[in-house]
Order: structure tokens, then C-alpha cells, then sequence
């Protein structure tokens, strides 16, 4: 992780001050602010002139006058056209500032966002050529202002202008623009800013975030088709919302600043493959170092422009269309590209966690061969801060998006496991919020000398079957346990499972930890001679990270019963 300014509440506080008094006009620009932010959060170092109280210590208190200064209304309004830059605006993801003064957000995600103070304020949005495009591939942008969509449309003009808001006394606002589609499709600009305002500088950057990922991955990570009507519709820019992708859900989550790079289509060692024939012109490798893909995009991206503590790689499910036809060569194949663009991203990230992962739209067979990668990237480099994991594939319960895409349900589930994979790999506390804490249990099962029973897991749906023999002289003669549950005090969790056993059968169970055998909860499921859902909401009172589910099924002679779908999401 980068240093961190130890008072961080008052960093806040300083930068989201809302500018009640009166002050004199500033001497201070919005790069003043910038640098001194920078350095306070000890990624630049500190100037002459920063030590604004006099006191001979540069601390939050200089950063608070200096805030105050410009924030702070003269009383005299005017009309103000102020230009877009990374100066007086936070930009998020990979953008381009063009010789037309123009900022276009070129990726996935790619947004400007700033605070401003003003009685009234509205932006201009540019096109490219892609506003052109037919009505289904031009790009998706919305505006917010405070958290409120006030704008989501497709991009169709070269020029508009949106009223951001207006009224007869000044007020600060957050607002941001966002790029919803991907790359492949066109970026969106934004220009200027006009305001009527009395603040010397009414325009002025969102503070930084402490964490910041990216995101590297194809169109599950654009969130292709994540708001189609069904999977059998297909590709439309009106469909493809990053801020219902797994990747901006988990930035929100973790309060992270994010940048994507994404293109629909795409892979390691080919692209989507229709014929199986290797698709060489679709490789996220080879545009990595790019701000985009397509015409004047294709400039080099400054990597100095980001400091990412971590790295997401979700790639492979295209590369499968082309591995499949032959894993044992294919696979191969892949595994080593792959370790070699893990060098690659390594190398322009020196200091950052990687984190790999494939399996949202199945194409699970090629996760061994990205371990494989993993293993050949630390044995070469050294560097053991990387690891991977399985994405839980996408069901029909949770529904689909165009072409079979990920729903936002699978992409919001995806984001809770992914939220919980950083904490992990950067030693943060975890929430668990989404989580089903039970995902990773064990079955087993055991009886006291006056018992006999036979029992068996299977692999292939999760569940756990019993039939008694001999059921004992008590009900906890034979009992079945799901260990290994991650509890959390004060924790809300759904609990749920489905049981077949017999019409009438009552099965009493506890949720307990294992080690003190403190109660957790305790119920009783009735049989009714089908597989029957069981569903709860339950809050602890304790933490137990080794809790289980204990079923007692003793003093019944030929009882059988099936435990499927054990899930406890927390939710709270």
C-alpha cells in the first residue's frame, strides 16, 4: 500500500469543507491544492510556501486554509467558462487531453469528476465519430450530480450542452462524468464548464482515494449486455453499463479509485473464435500500454498517471474458443503468453498485488492452466504478491444478459468474492457483505457407539447424502456436520439450504462454534418427502470463524437424508 497522511479524517474534512465564511480572494490555484494534497499524502514532496499557518510544520491545517481560501464566496457573481483538465478535475481510468482541449474518457469506466461552487453550472459533452454510428454501437455516457443520474443517454452529437443545476444561491456539488461503454465503440468528451459563480476558483478536483485497482479483462469486465432484456438479444451499446460491472461494484465497495482496461471480444493468446482458428488481432496484451485501441486513441498510456496497489486479470474466457479445439497444446500455449504478460504487468506496476481470475461465464478449464502461469511468473520473478481464483460461474437463476453475458446479479455476486479477495491479499478487514460464508464448508458426519450409518459427498452438485442404519439410542447419535463457516458478531447472514428426507421427519440443527460450542442458532427442519428449502435470517452474537451446522439425525432406524445448497450471505 502507498503512504498514508496519519490524520486522514481531517484530510477529509478539510477537502469537503463547504465554504461558509467569507475570505479574501485566493492566491491559490487548484494545483496549489493538488500538490499540497500530493504531499501530505506523501506521494510528492513538500515546496516553499506550503507552511500557509506559520507555525514551521506543513500539516492538515495548511491544506484547510489553503481549502478555504478559494472556496469561499466574494459576493460578486459572474459567468465563468472554465476549461476541463486534470488540474482542476480528478480523472478516473485512462483519458486523453487533446490539442482541441478536449478530454476524452476513452475506457471503460473512464470519468472526470470534481466539486463545484457555483449558483448555477452546466458542461459541454463532445463526440467523436463514432456519434455517427449506428443507433446500436454509439457511446454510452451518463452525468451525476451528487450521486443522482441526471443524464444517461447515447452519445449522438459532436457538441451538446448539459445544465448540471441552477438556482438563486451558490452550492457545492459533486459532479462526475462517466463513460459507460467500452473502448471498441468510441469515447465521450467533455470540454468545459460554465458557471456563475462568486468563488475565485469554483472548479476544483474530488480528493484521491487511499486504494486504487485496475481492472484488465474483456467483455465481462465492460459489462457486455448486463442490462439486455434476455440472452438471446444481442450486442448493444445501451446494455453495456460499467457501473454494473463487477469491477466498478468492487471499487465502490472498497471506497477504491479504479481504472479499466477492457475490450469486449479479447484475449491472451486469441480472441473470440468462431472457427476455432486463432484470433491474433484481439489481444489485450498488445493494447495494454495504450490509452485505447482504435485511431488517435492509440497513444501511449503514462503509467506514472496511476499508482494501483492492485491488479485484477480477468482473461481467458475468449481465449477458450481457441484452447478448447486442443488444451494440451492450446493450453499450453496460453499459459505461457499469460506468464509473460504477468511479467509485463508486473514491470509497469512494480509495487502492485496481482490478482487472476476466470470462470463468470464458465470456461473453467482454463483455470489450471492460469495457475500454471502464476507458478512460472513466481518462479521466474521472485515476486510472490500475486495469487487467483475461480469465479463463481454464472447460473440461470441469477438470470443472463445479451449473448449469455453476466447478469448484475452474477456481476454484483462477483464483486462481493472479488471485495473479499483484496481484503485478503492486502491484509484489510473484510466486510464479507455478499459473501456466502459456507461456500468453502466441509460435510462430514459421525456416530456414538450405538449408531451405524452410511454417508457420501458429491462433488458434482455440493451435496451431502445419510442414510441410518441403526440410528442409536438418542437424536445425537448420528450427526452431520458443515464446518469451516467464517462468523462475524453483530453479523446479519441468510441462512438457506434445502434437505429431502422423509414426510414428517423432524431434523433439529444449531448453528455452533466448534471450538467453545457456544449457540449461535437452533432450529428444526421438517421433512415433507421432497427437497424442501429451508431460508432464515439470523444476526450473531458472537464471532466464530470456525462455526458449523450440526444436523442430528440419531434414533431413527432407515432414515435418509439429502443436504443441498448451503449457503450464509451476509448482509449485514
Amino acid at each position: 500500500m502507498k503512504k498514508r497522511f496519519s490524520h486522514a479524517a481531517a484530510f477529509i474534512s478539510a477537502l469537503t469543507l463547504a465554504g461558509t465564511t467569507a475570505y479574501a480572494v485566493s492566491e491559490y490555484t487548484a494545483d496549489d491544492l493538488k500538490e499540497l494534497s500530493s504531499a501530505l499524502l506523501g506521494e510528492t514532496d513538500f515546496k516553499d510556501g506550503q507552511d500557509l499557518t506559520g507555525d514551521n510544520v506543513i500539516d492538515v491545517y495548511d491544506l484547510i486554509k489553503m481549502r478555504e481560501s478559494f472556496i469561499a464566496g466574494t459576493g460578486e457573481f459572474s459567468e465563468q467558462v472554465i476549461g476541463i483538465t486534470d488540474s482542476n478535475t480528478k480523472y478516473i481510468g485512462r483519458n486523453i487531453y487533446d490539442k482541441d482541449k478536449i478530454t476524452w474518457l476513452v475506457q471503460s469506466g473512464s470519468a472526470v469528476e470534481f466539486k463545484v461552487n457555483a449558483k448555477s453550472a452546466e458542461i459541454t459533452i463532445n463526440g467523436d465519430g463514432h456519434t455517427e454510428s449506428d443507433e446500436k454501437y454509439r457511446p454510452r455516457y451518463a452525468v451525476i450530480v451528487d450521486d443522482e443520474i441526471i443524464l444517461d443517454e447515447l452519445l449522438s452529437e459532436k457538441e451538446k450542452t448539459v445544465k448540471l443545476f441552477e438556482g438563486n444561491t451558490a452550492r457545492n456539488a459533486v459532479v462526475k462524468v462517466i463513460h459507460l461503454s467500452e473502448a471498441n465503440n468510441g469515447a465521450v468528451g467533455v470540454s468545459s464548464i460554465k458557471v456563475n459563480s462568486d468563488a475565485p476558483v469554483p472548479v476544483a478536483p474530488t480528493a484521491k482515494k487511499d486504494l486504487s485497482i485496475e481492472f484488465i479483462g474483456d467483455s465481462i469486465t465492460c459489462a457486455y449486455g448486463v442490462e439486455g432484456a434476455s440472452q438471446y438479444e444481442g450486442f448493444m451499446t445501451s446494455t453495456e453499463n460499467f457501473m454494473k460491472s463487477y469491477a466498478y461494484l468492487t471499487a465502490k465497495q472498497l471506497d477504491a479509485e479504479y481504472s479499466a482496461v477492457s475490450y469486449s471480444g479479447h484475449g491472451i493468446v486469441s480472441g473470440y473464435s468462431s472457427t476455432g482458428d486463432a484470433v491474433t488481432d484481439s489481444l489485450v496484451p498488445d493494447y495494454y500500454d495504450y490509452v485505447g485501441k482504435i485511431g488517435s486513441y492509440k497513444t501511449p498510456w503514462d503509467f506514472s498517471k496511476q499508482d494501483n496497489d492492485v491488479i485484477v486479470i480477468n482473461l481467458g474466457t475468449n481465449d477458450n474458443t481457441y484452447c478448447s479445439k486442443d488444451y494440451e497444446v492450446r493450453g499450453e500455449e496460453y499459459a505461457e503468453k499469460y506468464a509473460e504478460f504477468l511479467a509485463h504487468v508486473h514491470e509497469m506496476n512494480p509495487d502492485a498485488y496481482i490478482i487472476c481470475t476466470v470462470g463468470t461465464m464458465g470456461c473453467t478449464e482454463m483455470y489450471p492452466y492460469i495457475e500454471k502461469a502464476v507458478a512460472a511468473f513466481k518462479a521466474e520473478s521472485g515476486y510472490d504478491r500475486i495469487m487467483s481464483y475461480k469465479s463463481a460461474t454464472h447460473t440461470q437463476s441469477d438470470g443472463y444478459g445479451s449473448d449469455w453475458h453476466p447478469s448484475p446479479v452474477t456481476q454484483q455476486n462477483s464483486a462481493y468474492v472479488l471485495a473479499d479477495k483484496i481484503c485478503q491479499a492486502l491484509g484489510m478487514e473484510s466486510s464479507q457483505i455478499g459473501l456466502n460464508v459456507a461456500a468453502d464448508a466441509v460435510f462430514s458426519s459421525e456416530t456414538d457407539d450405538t449408531a451405524n450409518m452410511s454417508a457420501y459427498y458429491s462433488e458434482w452438485d455440493n451435496s451431502y447424502h445419510i442414510t441410518t442404519v441403526d440410528g442409536g439410542d438418542k437424536i445425537e447419535s448420528i450427526q452431520a456436520f458443515v464446518s469451516g463457516i467464517d462468523i462475524k458478531k453483530g453479523g446479519k447472514y441468510r441462512l438457506s439450504f434445502k434437505i429431502e428426507t422423509s414426510d414428517g421427519a423432524e431434523i433439529p440443527f444449531v448453528i455452533r462454534s466448534k471450538s467453545t460450542g457456544e449457540v449461535i442458532f437452533e432450529d428444526t427442519f421438517v421433512g415433507t418427502g421432497t427437497k424442501s428449502p429451508y431460508e432464515k435470517e439470523i444476526e450473531s452474537a458472537v464471532t466464530a470463524a470456525d462455526a458449523e451446522i450440526v444436523f442430528s439425525l440419531g434414533g431413527t432406524n432407515n432414515l435418509r437424508m439429502s443436504i443441498h445448497e448451503v449457503k450464509a450471505v451476509k448482509f449485514g
